[in-house]
């Protein structure tokens, strides 16, 4: 991709976090904060004002779908789950753009774009 995103990722498992952090600066992305848990992610996503989140569907104690659900509320926002169970989060979140754990650079880059083009139609249905 040639386009540099200001990136919130939303990963309780801290490795997971570092490894896809520095895979995306190596992509040339800013990974502007690693949030944790729910509120963490809100908090992130209202200071840093990404252009794109990526979010772990099950955190400890809680849901990164129930947080994107809370940080839409205040606005249209590009942003695809990561998951190792895609079936339980369609079932939370029918339409969302889900790239399944573990993944390649390629379904990275998908899921990207995939979130981005599901954002523009959202604010462009036309």
């Amino acid at each position: 991709m040639s386009i540099r995103w200001r990136i919130v990722l939303v990963e309780d498992e801290e490795f997971i976090a570092l490894d896809l952090a520095e895979l995306l600066a190596g992509m040339g992305h800013e990974v502007c904060a690693i949030a944790r848990n729910e509120a963490e992610a809100e908090a992130a996503a209202a200071l840093h004002r990404p252009e794109l989140m990526i979010v772990d569907g099950t955190l400890r104690g809680g849901s990164g779908v129930a947080a994107m659900r809370r940080i839409l509320a205040a606005g249209d926002l590009a942003h695809f789950y990561v998951t190792g169970n895609p079936r339980a989060l369609r079932a939370l979140a029918p339409d969302a753009v889900i790239v399944t754990k573990p993944f390649t650079l390629h379904d990275l880059e998908q899921g990207m774009a995939s979130a981005t083009d599901a954002a523009r139609l959202r604010r462009d249905p036309a």
